[in-house]
């Protein structure tokens, strides 16, 4: 029988808006603990980052290494059933304040110009600068589900998330600042995400038709047109 959760416990969870967040922590408070395996069934192939996400909130969330029915290793998450004074993680927006920073950007995502499932993101990773960036100019940026995906994967992957935790290194990084970026996750790289719509894809259509007769890729059409501008 698994211990029952203090009552200020419950309720903050019930204010939890998060989708992954919320999936972890209900389950948690349902059967007492939750595993990869069973979060990977509910349809979280990467349970690390729904976990990171319930402690981002500043829940204090138990690992403990079991074995699944292969007898292999897998992680088993609880709630630790004492709230720490103070602790709030992660802050939630109001939704006023989220539709504001996506107006600002346009109503579009900051990274490839997609105007669906918009989402506001920390410029900086929260695990880098958590909310030491709030009063700054512009700590959030908007994306779209797919890149909001993408970013977090590369930069849970970034040497300077798991290492160095320079805010410095993050704000000049094509994740946090695609307009004057100097790297790709520490890597000498260049890149630019575009979703062209409407009327766009006409030309885009014809475009790849061209890089197709060429025997091109349009990644590699689109690296000739900047080589031909630069040399212009």
């Amino acid at each position: 029988m698994t211990a029952k959760l203090p009552e200020e416990l419950l309720v903050l969870i019930a204010q939890v808006t998060n989708k992954r967040a919320r999936l972890v922590l209900d389950t948690i408070v349902e059967k007492g603990n939750v595993t990869t395996e069973e979060l990977q069934k509910l349809g979280y192939d990467h349970a690390p980052r729904a976990a990171r996400d319930v402690r981002e909130l500043g829940f204090t969330l138990v690992t403990k290494m079991v074995k699944n029915a292969n007898g292999k290793r897998m992680a088993q998450y609880s709630l630790a059933l004492k709230v720490e004074a103070g602790k709030t993680g992660r802050l939630q927006l109001p939704k006023k304040e989220r539709d504001a920073i996506i107006k600002a950007a346009g109503g579009k995502c900051q990274l490839c110009g997609a105007a669906h499932d918009l989402q506001v993101d920390h410029r900086v990773p929260y695990q880098v600068a958590g909310e030491s960036l709030k009063g700054s100019a512009k700590p959030y940026m908007v994306l779209d589900g797919t890149c909001n995906r993408r970013k977090s994967w590369i930069c849970e992957h970034c040497p300077n998330l798991t290492k160095y935790k320079k805010v410095g290194t993050c704000k000049s990084c094509y994740w946090a600042n695609p307009e004057q970026h100097t790297h790709v996750a520490m890597e000498e790289l260049r890149r630019v995400d575009v979703v062209v719509s409407g009327e766009e894809t006409k030309a885009f259509d014809k475009f790849r038709k061209r890089c197709q007769q060429q025997g091109e890729s349009v990644s590699d059409g689109l690296k000739k047109v900047l080589a031909e501008s630069a040399a212009e």
